[in-house]
């Protein structure tokens, strides 16, 4: 599962870097066209620009679940590694509820949307909607792989910046 796990991590840093890079032509084409004559106002532009920003977000947050990047906030800084463990675990509980409600809501988002279609340019809005669940499944993967490594952390009682991959932290 850690193969299977760390090639989709690989596949969303990716498709990041692709939404990244793509959003910047409708928003160029934007302010090109805002502050110029040259080029005509494209109305699609703003519609484009939010739909790669929504998947920007939600395929950063996923990485973010991934590599530990979300805020902690540290109240016990020196516990032992067993304590960090069940901390660690704890938070993820929260996680995996919100996780719950962004799988189970984002369903009904993309049902509700399914055969709707965006207003400029025209395009299936589920294909906007299907980034809640998506985010959702992928953050319960992830969460997943945090359990059985905080368990494995407990039993034998080490600390996790001594046995992560270094890409992840």
């Amino acid at each position: 599962m850690t193969r299977f796990l760390d090639a989709y991590h690989r596949l969303l840093t990716w498709l990041l870097a692709f939404a990244v890079a793509i959003l910047i032509i409708p928003v160029s084409i934007q302010i090109f066209s805002r502050f110029t004559a040259l080029i005509p106002a494209y109305i699609w532009t703003e519609e484009m620009s939010r739909f790669f920003f929504i998947w920007m977000v939600m395929i950063g947050a996923i990485i973010g679940l991934r590599e530990r990047l979300h805020f902690d906030v540290d109240v016990w800084n020196d516990t032992r590694p067993r304590t960090n463990a069940v901390l660690r675990m704890v938070a993820n509980g929260f996680v995996l509820i919100f996780t719950g409600v962004m799988i189970w809501w984002g369903i009904e988002f993309t049902r509700f949307g399914w055969n709707q279609t965006s207003e400029l340019a025209d395009l299936p809005m589920w294909l906007i909607f299907i980034a809640w669940p998506v985010a959702g499944v992928s953050w319960l993967l992830f969460l997943i792989e945090a359990y059985r490594r905080d368990i494995d952390l407990y039993r034998r009682d080490e600390d996790i910046e001594a046995n992560a991959p270094e890409e992840a932290m």
